[in-house]
């Protein structure tokens, strides 16, 4: 989808620019092109349901236990290692942030440097203006390629310097450091925090073994 949003002449068109998402996931009020940040947080304090807006299109976020699963398990691992490295702060997959303006996404984890809050302090509002340093999004049934390729491109256009893609079905996993630069990783490979969290380093084994009794 263009940064500029420009209303697309027929659903399909609309669907394709969302990354041929399912039109069940779209809301029709209010009308697409027209909503804002104030509808997505309405929309959760209503209904308990969690809106992404691009570009003033409301898209309803999809995620099964399965997925949630694995995502606590990162945000567990990823906050003990923020409790020995004071580098920034973790959030979950309600965690809500304004990349740019018409524009929020809800990554299904997301750390967040202590460098963007020259105060030292989280902000207050329910849509902070921040960009996970690193997100991750764990697939669900109905996310798509195109989908995964649109919040690729938004994150690092936004400033993330990493973006984990988790496969649940196939244990594997994309690490991208660039929207053009991505690593595929097999089940018997790391996830590795690079230069943003020097040091932290999960098996994929390890982490796909949590949904299994030990």
């Amino acid at each position: 989808m263009p940064a500029t949003f420009a209303e697309p002449p027929t659903i399909a068109d609309l669907l394709h620019d969302l990354g041929d998402i399912s039109p069940k996931r779209i809301r029709l009020r209010p009308a697409p092109g027209r909503a804002t940040e104030k509808d997505v947080v309405r929309i959760e304090a209503q209904e308990d349901r969690l809106c992404e807006l691009i570009d003033g299109v409301l898209v309803e976020k999809i995620m099964g236990a399965k997925e949630s699963l694995l995502a606590c398990i990162l945000i567990r691992l990823l906050g003990n290692y923020l409790d020995r490295n004071q580098l920034g702060v973790v959030l979950g997959e309600a965690g809500m942030l304004q990349l740019r303006p018409r524009l929020v996404r809800i990554p299904d984890v997301s750390f967040i440097s202590w460098d963007q809050m020259p105060s030292g302090e989280f902000p207050s509002v329910p849509v902070p203006s921040l960009f996970p340093d690193l997100a991750v999004e764990v697939l669900s049934r109905g996310n798509t390629a195109g989908e995964m390729t649109l919040k690729v491109s938004e994150y690092f256009a936004a400033g993330s310097r990493l973006v984990w893609i988790v496969d649940p079905e196939t244990q594997t996993a994309d690490v991208y450091t660039a929207p053009d630069e991505c690593r595929h990783l097999k089940v018997t490979q790391s996830l590795d925090g690079g230069d943003v969290l020097p040091g932290f380093k999960l098996p994929l084994k390890e982490l796909f073994a949590t949904k299994r009794r030990r």
